[in-house]
């Protein structure tokens, strides 16, 4: 099966975000990265990991208790940080090209907690006057909520070691680390799904037949 064809013509892309606070309208994006997903002998697997380094916007608030929470100091020079829009315009470009390498019509967001992610996102599109997006504007696929349905924890951490994978909590909170993880347990689950035989997947029209 391509990968086209398993989640409605949408591109799923994984994403995470580090950030100044809790506040989507007001708080710093502080780090971004991305991994793409793709089909390999029936299975869906991790891509290509990309990571960026952004420095806070004008005006954009950094509480120190989440400064403190993610290790991040923004004025490190070893960050070698760029602007917020340079990161989302690179990032959405390696987005929309995959898209259409992989015969897809549209990238879905998948994150730990995805709606958070989604709102800074989506703050960050309308900061940066950004027109098109590769992203489906509200739509997401949340690893939270799934975990909870196949592995019944809820934790990035704990959801991961519950299904078989690795996790450093001394790694934790780097967007690359969480994003990286938070892909392989994507993967898991809807491989998963495919071993208990979730695939392949009924159409509309053989659904409408059997009411029938």
């Amino acid at each position: 099966m391509a990968i086209a064809d398993r989640f409605r013509g949408f591109l799923p892309v994984v994403m995470d975000l580090e950030t100044g606070g809790f506040e989507a309208s007001t708080d710093a994006i502080l780090e971004m990265a991305l991994v793409t997903l793709k089909m390999e002998d029936g299975q869906l697997v991790r891509d290509k990991s990309y990571e960026y380094h952004i420095k806070p916007f004008a005006g954009g608030r950094l509480d120190p208790k989440a400064l403190e929470f993610t290790g991040i100091d923004v004025t490190d020079p070893n960050r070698e940080a760029i602007r917020e829009i340079e990161a989302f315009k690179a990032a959405f470009e390696i987005i929309r090209q995959d898209v259409k390498a992989k015969g897809c019509n549209r990238a879905v967001l998948v994150a730990h907690n995805a709606h958070f992610d989604l709102g800074f996102i989506n703050q960050a599109i309308s900061r940066n006057n950004i027109k098109r997006s590769p992203l489906h504007p509200f739509s997401c696929m949340d690893t939270a909520t799934l975990a909870g349905l196949a592995y019944g924890h809820t934790v990035l951490a704990k959801a991961c070691k519950l299904s078989g994978m690795e996790f450093d909590g001394k790694l934790a909170h780097s967007a690359l680390y969480d994003t990286e993880k938070t892909a392989e347990l994507f993967c898991r689950i809807v491989n998963r799904w495919h071993e208990l035989g979730g695939w392949p997947l009924p159409t509309i029209d053989e659904v409408s037949t059997a009411e029938a």
